[in-house]
């Protein structure tokens, strides 16, 4: 039987190798994206290729040294294997393919493994779970771009958010229940991939006040603010735990240059919760769906080593979902589904 639905799933992507050249170029394909540094081309041309791009990528490469396995970067081992699980899962009506948004595989790669004109539906999944610009946005203009050099293509679906799916909620606190099971932490550390300021005033439609308050509550005029979807992530997990209020902070992290990037910063965070007497965090990343650069060796070396030359005593990094079977069944109740945000209270 040939597959009458296309899944395509799509996550950041990695250098092809630890070395300076290859991380050399993807830090070229990934800091040019406009989406992601969203300043005039002439400018981000000159601050990629002439700066960042040049500088940055010995140190780059001797952080990806840290986290490279002998079968290659976790973030493509594990998006590998859930296409896998996935194509099992859903059968031999439904083909899978996994693409990168910066470097291999390509989107266009995973495009090019489909028979376009046989199928009936294509289905895109963008593997981050709260929307942003700079990743979910920049992932789905790149598939729309890399589908018009095509004569064809089937009817298209696109998730953009899963941030608030029973299912995904329910396997990052299956893997935070384990650790908690067998220590006793004082405070739980929910840190998110940063974003500047501006890109989240420009996705509000003038609501948009970057305040805790602004972002405490999910509603109709903040749905797609990257800020208070992680604040509502981080609620519905808290719920899931049974964590008590005041013993977790929210977090944001690896932001980049001079301009004002959304607050708190993690790293500060961590420096304030050393001075109150905090001992022993369990930290968790709800924005990366695996291990990768940003987990493993930013929050599980960098702020581990941070915290214990403050005083504290353990900063255990919880999992990300990787592999975990509930991950799969989150996939595909959204490929079969298509599942939205839920209905919010309008302030």
């Amino acid at each position: 039987m040939s597959p009458h639905t296309g899944v395509l799933l799509v996550n950041l992507g990695t250098p092809d190798s630890p070395q300076v050249p290859d991380v050399r170029r993807y830090l070229r394909e990934f800091l040019m994206d406009g989406r992601v540094i969203d300043i005039p081309a002439w400018q981000r041309f000159l601050l990629v290729q002439g700066i960042i791009a040049p500088f940055r990528a010995p140190k780059s490469a001797a952080e990806y040294q840290k986290l490279w396995t002998e079968s290659g970067s976790p973030l493509l081992i594990y998006g590998v294997k859930i296409r896998e699980m996935l194509q099992a899962a859903l059968g031999e009506e439904y083909q899978v393919e996994l693409g990168m948004r910066y470097q291999n595989p390509s989107i266009r790669e995973a495009l090019d493994k489909f028979a376009l004109r046989s199928l009936k539906k294509l289905v895109v999944v963008p593997l981050y779970p709260q929307y942003a610009s700079a990743s979910t946005g920049s992932s789905i203009e790149k598939v729309l771009d890399e589908l018009r050099r095509m004569e064809t293509f089937p009817r298209l679906e696109v998730v953009s958010q899963f941030f608030d799916h029973p299912l995904f909620l329910e396997a990052f606190a299956e893997i935070g229940r384990n650790y908690i099971a067998k220590k006793d932490y004082d405070h739980y550390l929910f840190t998110y991939h940063g974003l500047p300021e501006r890109q989240i005033r420009k996705s509000s439609t003038g609501y948009c006040q970057l305040s805790a308050k602004c972002c405490s509550v999910l509603h109709d005029r903040n749905r797609y603010c990257y800020r208070a979807q992680c604040y509502e992530t981080t609620r519905l997990l808290v719920q899931r735990l049974g964590i008590e209020e005041g013993r977790y902070t929210v977090s944001f992290q690896s932001r980049l240059g001079r301009d004002p990037w959304i607050k708190p910063y993690t790293d500060k965070v961590i420096d304030e919760l050393a001075a109150q007497g905090v001992k022993r965090i369990l930290a968790f990343s709800p924005s990366f769906v695996a291990d990768c650069l940003e987990t493993t060796v930013e929050i599980g070396e960098t702020y581990y080593e941070q915290f214990v030359a403050q005083g504290g005593e353990w900063l255990d990094l919880a999992n990300s979902l990787n592999d975990h079977p509930l991950w799969v069944d989150c996939l595909t109740d959204l490929v079969l589904n298509n599942a939205v945000p839920a209905a919010v209270e309008t302030p």
